[in-house]
C-alpha cells in the first residue's frame, strides 16, 4: 500500500505584477478578481507531476532551486491544493517544513511545545508524556521558560524540529532542515531519521544533499522546471541529474568564456608589457595573483582554445582524477624561430596553483609556420572541487608576447568528495589492527 501518491498533478501560480490590482477594492471596481489569467500571467510550479512513495519507504526528491520540489512537498502536507490531478497521503503527517510556524514569540519554549504539539495533532496528555524528550533533544534544557522571542534563530529552529520529530508520524515529509544547528545536532537529526526509518515510517525527503539522498533513500524522483524526468534507484536519478546539472554549467562557462575572451580583444595589436607569470617568465611579485586580460604583438596568434575530455570531446566541466587536455590552435604570419608555448593553472582567487612551458622543459624551438596545433595533456586532473582559470600564451623566449591569453577560460572541476584545498595528490590510508570504521553506507 502506498503512504503518498501524486496522480498528474499541476499547480498553476500567479505572476504578480504592476497591472494587478493592490486592494479589493479596486478589483472590484476593475471588475477583476474572477477575469481568466492569460497565460503569460501564470507559471506552472509543477506539471503533470506523478509518483508513489511505499508505505515504510524513504523517498527523496531532487532538483534545482525552482524545480518544484517544495512545492511538491506542501501539497502532501495539505498547505496548498493542486490545480488538477490528486494528492492522497494515508496516515499522520508530520512536516518538516516551516519549523515553528505556529510559535508566539512573546510566550515560553514550554507553552510553545503545547501548543505546536497540539496543532501537529498531539494531545495534551501526549505532549505531557513526551515533553522533557523534546527539550533534552533540542537542548534547550536551560531556556525552555524563557520567551521565544529571546531564542537566536537556531534554538527556535532546533525546538520546531524536535516537536515535529516527536509527533510519531507515519509520514514525515522534510524540506532541507538539517542546517538548523550545529554538526553534533545534525548527527542526532540523521540519527532520529534512521530510527523512524526503521520503525517503517514513511519519509518524503527534499534536498540538496545528494549524499544524503544515496545514503537513506530507497528511491528518488528528479523534478526539473516542475516535470518529473526520472524516477528510481537513487544513484540512477542522482547520475542522470547530475549530467543534466554539468551540461548547463558547460553552457553558461563557455558563454563566459567566449564573452571574456571578446571583451579582451585590443583594438590594434600590440606587444605591451613582457608577461609575467608560469606562462610567459618570471613570477609576480604578489603570489602569483594575475588579472584576466589579452595582449602581443599577433606575430603569432592563438586562434582557438578547446578544453577536451578523456574522449576528446570538448568540455568545460571534469571531474576530480579525469584526463584534461588543452588544444591550442595558432597560427604564424610568417616563419618564427623562437616561439615557446606556456600554461597557467589557476582557482578561482586568481592564485596560481601550477604553470609550464615549452622552455622551461628545455624544449628548443626551431620553427613555427603557418597554422599548426598544440596540445597541453594532463593525464589525471589532480584537482579538489571548484573553479580554475587558464593563463595561455605563446611569446619569444625572453618573455616578448606574442599572443597571451590571461585567465581568459574558466573550467570546473567536480568531485563527490569534499577535501579542501588545490591539489589532491595520490595517496592511500593504513590503519593497525585496532582502528576499525563502518561501511559507506553507515556513516552519519
Amino acid at each position: 500500500m502506498n503512504a503518498i501518491e501524486l496522480a498528474h498533478v499541476t499547480k498553476i501560480y500567479r505572476r504578480y505584477g504592476g497591472r494587478h490590482f493592490a486592494t479589493l477594492k479596486s478589483a472590484l471596481l476593475q471588475r477583476s478578481i474572477v477575469r481568466d489569467l492569460q497565460p503569460s500571467e501564470t507559471f506552472p510550479a509543477l506539471d503533470d507531476v506523478s509518483f508513489a512513495v511505499p508505505r515504510g519507504a524513504t523517498f527523496g526528491v531532487v532538483g534545482r532551486n525552482g524545480s518544484g520540489k517544495s512545492t511538491a512537498l506542501k501539497l502532501v502536507a495539505g498547505i496548498t491544493k493542486p490545480t488538477s490531478g490528486s494528492v492522497r497521503v494515508n496516515g499522520r503527517i508530520s512536516a518538516l517544513i516551516e519549523l515553528g510556524a505556529g510559535f508566539h514569540p512573546e510566550i515560553s519554549g514550554r507553552e510553545n511545545v503545547f501548543i505546536n504539539g497540539i496543532m501537529l495533532g498531539l494531545t495534551k496528555r501526549e505532549i505531557q508524556a513526551r515533553f522533557d524528550e523534546i527539550v533534552e533533544f533540542a537542548e534547550l534544557e536551560d531556556f525552555i521558560d524563557a520567551p521565544v522571542k529571546t531564542y537566536s534563530s537556531g534554538m527556535y529552529m532546533r525546538l520546531g524540529f524536535a516537536v515535529a520529530i516527536h509527533v510519531n508520524p507515519d509520514v514525515l515529509l522534510v524540506d532541507e532542515v538539517l542546517a538548523v544547528g550545529d554538526e553534533g545536532f545534525t548527527h542526532k537529526c540523521l540519527d532520529k531519521f534512521a530510527e523512524l526509518k526503521r520503525g517503517n515510517k514513511t519519509i518524503l525527503l527534499v534536498t540538496h544533499s545528494l549524499n544524503l539522498v544515496e545514503r537513506f533513500c530507497d528511491a528518488a524522483v528528479w523534478l526539473e522546471a516542475g516535470r518529473r524526468q526520472a524516477e528510481g534507484d537513487p544513484k540512477r536519478v542522482i547520475d542522470a541529474y547530475l549530467t543534466r546539472v554539468e551540461e548547463s554549467e558547460d553552457s553558461l562557462l563557455a558563454a563566459a568564456n567566449a564573452r571574456a575572451v571578446e571583451a579582451a580583444q585590443p583594438p590594434l595589436p600590440e606587444a605591451g608589457p613582457a608577461p609575467e607569470g608560469p606562462a610567459g617568465g618570471d613570477a609576480q611579485p604578489d603570489g602569483h595573483r594575475a588579472v584576466e586580460g589579452r595582449w602581443g604583438s599577433r606575430d603569432v596568434e592563438i586562434v582557438d582554445v578547446a578544453l577536451l575530455d578523456g574522449h576528446r570531446e570538448p568540455t568545460l566541466v571534469f571531474h576530480s582524477g579525469e584526463p584534461m587536455a588543452v588544444r591550442l590552435r595558432v597560427q604564424a604570419k610568417r616563419p618564427v624561430g623562437d616561439f615557446v608555448f606556456g600554461f597557467g593553472l589557476f582557482n578561482a582567487d586568481g592564485v596560481c596553483c601550477y604553470g609550464t612551458n615549452t622552455w622551461l622543459e628545455e624544449m628548443n624551438p626551431e620553427r613555427l609556420d603557418g597554422e599548426a596545433e598544440v596540445v597541453f595533456q594532463i593525464d589525471s586532473l589532480d584537482l579538489v572541487e571548484g573553479t580554475y582559470k587558464l593563463d595561455l600564451a605563446v611569446h619569444k623566449r625572453d618573455g616578448f608576447p606574442y599572443d597571451y591569453h590571461r585567465l581568459l577560460y574558466t573550467f570546473r572541476v567536480k568531485s563527490r568528495i569534499r577535501d579542501v584545498g588545490i591539489h589532491r595528490p595520490k595517496h592511500r590510508w593504513s590503519f593497525s589492527d585496532g582502528v576499525r570504521f563502518k561501511p559507506t553506507d553507515e556513516r552519519s
